[in-house]
């Protein structure tokens, strides 16, 4: 990347592909760096895994390593970004992952005495100390496992925020393109699908969970995808998730919440306790559900999520699966929730098989594809991003 960035040095424009926030934030590092950008968007708006999310900067969960040093550096960006674009909602509120077990309360204790809880600034309540720091937990639990460094954006309206940031006067330029499609690539240079070629010092290709289209063929060829022969399991893949938002919550719910579920899924609990936790209950077990809550700057609710793996993906949605978080949430707030107003699907792409955090590489002479960063990506873009111009 370093010989791409010297011949930047002459003319200084970036090609991006793809609107949502692994893109952006390429669009706002090369800002950073004094670089003109070029913005492409196959939608007049970024409808993807970046809209459909909690909206979360999750340091707590992170694997230790290098991963946990992507979040970190991620989490910092992301307040000096937000100072710049207000609009991104970011606030520091932390988070709780909450205990209903003692077996629960066993991992988190351990979670909080690794030689990384520092850095993550943990701490474990007891019930009471919970629910002083979010009086909104009214609910019957143990305690808590606090992580003051993880923090909050809006996702429906961070990709705007930024945009309109990248757009201010004072800048190097910022050209936003939408309902442009890629169709084409050649050695620094996209071709649209009004037959328009945008050529830079680099173009980034951030295509998200679509493996086909732009991408598709390098991805094809270069044996990227998960379950293509040769890859052993490694590679690509594509998860699908369920969400809802609720109406204004009455109380302020002063940070996020996750439940003992979420242990199981997040690699920072990796500990030996873990394989002490019971079974999960029939219905998350088959949706592979974890209780995420946060509140927005509405008042309303976000809870989610679930986990689904195997392809093709069912156009609709499992009500039995919203059934169990919605009651997750009602047992830890103690209190009964607003109406449902929305519930969507989501898709994100993610790297399995492989210590990679996410997948990058070149598709073409000044022409790289970036993908892949999994449920981290709400989180780790900005500190993904930065790199890709390191």
């Amino acid at each position: 990347m370093a010989i791409l960035l010297d011949v930047m040095d002459e003319s200084g424009r970036v090609v991006i592909v793809g609107g949502g926030i692994l893109g952006t934030m390429h669009a706002v590092m090369a800002r950073r760096r004094g670089l003109a950008v070029t913005h492409l968007e196959r939608e007049q708006e970024g409808r993807g895994a970046s809209v459909r999310n909690f909206g979360l900067v999750w340091v707590s969960g992170r694997r230790a390593g290098p991963e946990l040093s992507l979040a970190l550096r991620a989490r910092e960006l992301w307040e000096s970004i937000a100072a710049d674009a207000p609009g991104t909602g970011f606030r520091p509120a932390g988070s709780l992952t909450i205990a209903s077990t003692e077996a629960e309360l066993a991992v988190m204790r351990e979670a909080a005495e690794l030689p990384d809880a520092k850095q993550r600034e943990f701490e474990l309540l007891a019930a009471d100390d919970v629910r002083e720091v979010n009086p909104a937990l009214q609910g019957e639990f143990l305690g808590g496992l606090w992580c003051r460094a993880d923090a909050i954006v809006e996702p429906r309206v961070t990709l705007a925020a930024l945009r309109a940031w990248l757009a201010s006067p004072g800048g190097p330029g910022y050209e936003w393109l939408p309902g442009r499609e890629a169709v084409e690539v050649a050695a620094n240079g996209v071709r649209d699908q009004l037959g328009q070629w945008h050529r830079g010092d680099l173009v980034v290709l951030c295509t998200g969970a679509n493996f086909t289209g732009v991408a598709g063929a390098h991805l094809a060829a270069s044996g990227a995808l998960a379950g293509a022969p040769g890859s052993g399991g490694a590679g690509l893949r594509r998860v699908r998730l369920q969400m809802l938002q609720t109406q204004p919550f009455p109380g302020r719910v002063a940070t996020s919440v996750a439940d003992g579920d979420s242990l199981r899924y997040y690699p920072a609990y990796d500990v030996p306790s873990l394989a002490s936790l019971p079974p999960q209950a029939a219905v998350a077990a088959s949706n592979r559900a974890q209780l995420l809550m946060v509140q927005r700057l509405d008042g309303s609710l976000t809870i989610g999520d679930t986990h689904e793996y195997d392809e093709p993906f069912a156009f609709d949605v499992d009500e039995n699966a919203y059934d169990h978080l919605l009651a997750r949430a009602t047992a830890l707030l103690g209190t009964a929730l607003p109406r449902v107003q929305r519930r969507w699907a989501g898709v994100y792409s993610e790297v399995t098989g492989t210590t990679a955090l996410y997948h990058r590489s070149s598709v073409a002479p000044g022409v790289v594809l970036v993908t892949g960063p999994g449920g981290r990506g709400m989180t780790c873009s900005p500190a993904i991003a930065e790199e890709t111009f390191l």
